[in-house]
C-alpha cells in the first residue's frame, strides 16, 4: 500500500479511538429524561458520521466502507457490554449504521461523485 493511501488509515485509527475512549466512559447518563436519549443517540450518528466520511475517504468504495464501519459499530456496541453502567444494544448499532451510511453520503455529496 502506498505511503499516501496508508496515511488516509491514521485519522480512521484516531477516530476509532475517540470512539472507545467515549464507550469506555461508565454511565453516561446527563439525567435529563427523554433528552437524554435523544441526545444520546444524536451523538452516536454524529460519531459514527465522521467515522463513516474516513472510512470512505481511506477505502472509496460504499460497500466496503459501510461494512468495515458497520463492523467496527457492532464491535463497539460489544466492547460496551464490559463496561459498567452501559449495555450493547441493536438499536444503537442501527442508530451507528445510519450515522455512518449518511457521513459517506455526505462526504460523496461534497466531493461530486
Amino acid at each position: 500500500m502506498a505511503p499516501a493511501r496508508l496515511g488516509r488509515w491514521i485519522p480512521v485509527v484516531l477516530w476509532a479511538g475517540v470512539i472507545f475512549g467515549l464507550s469506555s466512559i461508565p454511565s453516561l447518563g446527563t439525567g435529563l429524561g427523554v433528552w437524554d436519549l435523544v441526545l444520546r443517540k444524536l451523538a452516536h450518528l454524529a460519531e459514527y458520521a465522521v467515522l463513516g466520511a474516513l472510512v470512505y475517504r481511506a477505502a472509496p468504495r460504499v460497500p466496503v466502507a459501510i461494512g468495515l464501519a458497520a463492523a467496527y459499530a457492532a464491535t463497539d456496541e460489544w466492547h460496551q457490554t464490559f463496561v459498567r453502567g452501559r449495555h450493547g444494544s441493536p438499536l444503537d448499532w442501527l442508530v451507528d449504521t445510519a450515522g455512518l451510511v449518511a457521513g459517506i453520503g455526505l462526504l460523496r455529496r461534497a466531493t461530486h461523485e
